[in-house]
């Protein structure tokens, strides 16, 4: 039997793609809204996809009444950190404002459940790590101010009883479906794992570390790393939650363990067998020193068990997939 029908904003992007696939494959009907501004089309694998904006009220309104949605998972936003401090006003109006669009439209629809890709970088530069969800909210940038921003939006709508919703503050998202049917393609691409590969393989002259001398280490930025797949299986959890008549929560999505940037490189030259040059440049602005989660509320409310919570693995199916690109 066929299961309920969910609606996904920037579905065609890296990470909404891999949960297309996975909600596809366990029977759900899925609508995919996205713009195309950087998603792919041949990555949606499940469903239908519908090319439109969210600043498009009209035909976005028209698509919640006729798909009728059982929950709108939300992906479609602007994601990079450094270009967020350059154009703060693309990050308030893609992240911001559509998503304000999406939540009156939901209402209007009558649609209650909500599941939205929120982020780490709501934490800012935290005084205690691992990060619990219980931290701070902090952003030192645009791009986590207008996460944060969407996060009190989802609370204080939550409080009228209106919806229910789960926001999962992603760490690193990193590698590919081991299909090798999608994976992360960004352009340009920003991602340290992808930047290294694409480095590995010839296709960029080398990897610049941006500030070795943070108080970590070896002096770069540390990170938690999270397995697409995982990621993805953290939104059906949440999903199944909801549906079930789950209370509204915030879940930090990560492993509880970090890497930092020349760790990355070094397991990326143990998987690919290749050199990667490395150049040192200054600190970018907003980039925090460490960033690792503390994930356990995520494992003990919804249920998550990683699957893949191994570096190399992660680094291989990234490396599988870097070698199909042109």
């Amino acid at each position: 039997m066929m299961k309920q029908k969910i609606l996904i904003t920037g579905g065609a992007g890296y990470i909404g793609s891999h949960v297309v696939k996975a909600l596809g494959e366990q029977g759900y009907d899925v609508l995919v809204y996205d713009n195309l501004s950087t998603g792919h089309a041949d990555a949606v694998l499940h469903g239908k996809l519908l090319q439109a904006d969210l600043s498009d009220t009209v035909m976005l309104g028209k698509a919640l009444d006729e798909f009728k949605p059982a929950a709108v998972m939300h992906f479609a936003a602007s994601i990079e950190v450094s270009e967020s401090v350059r154009e703060p006003m693309k990050y308030y109006r893609n992240n911001a404002a559509n998503a304000v669009n999406l939540l009156d439209a939901m209402e209007k629809a009558g649609v209650r459940h909500f599941i939205f890709s929120s982020t780490a970088a709501v934490y800012g530069t935290p005084a205690v790590v691992p990060i619990t969800e219980a931290a701070p909210v902090a952003p030192i940038n645009p791009y986590g101010r207008s996460k944060a921003f969407i996060e009190q939006v989802l609370a204080d709508q939550a409080s009228t009883g209106r919806i229910s919703y789960v926001a999962l503050r992603y760490f690193n998202a990193a590698g590919a479906d081991e299909s090798g049917r999608i994976g992360e393609r960004h352009d340009p691409e920003s991602h340290l794992i992808p930047l290294v590969l694409k480095a590995a393989r010839g296709a960029r002259n080398g990897i610049s570390i941006y500030g070795d001398n943070y108080p970590t280490p070896d002096g770069t930025c540390i990170r938690d790393y999270i397995h697409v797949n995982d990621l993805a299986d953290a939104h059906i959890r949440a999903l199944e939650h909801l549906l079930a008549g789950g209370d509204s929560g915030v879940f930090n999505c990560g492993y509880g363990k970090g890497y930092s940037v020349r760790e990355i490189i070094g397991a990326a030259r143990n998987v690919t067998g290749e050199d990667v040059p490395v150049t040192v440049e200054g600190r970018r602005a907003g980039d925090p020193p460490v960033l690792v989660a503390y994930p356990s509320l995520l494992r003990t409310k919804l249920g998550w068990q990683p699957r893949y919570d191994d570096l190399e693995y992660i680094i291989r199916t990234a490396w599988e997939w870097e070698k199909k690109r042109k």
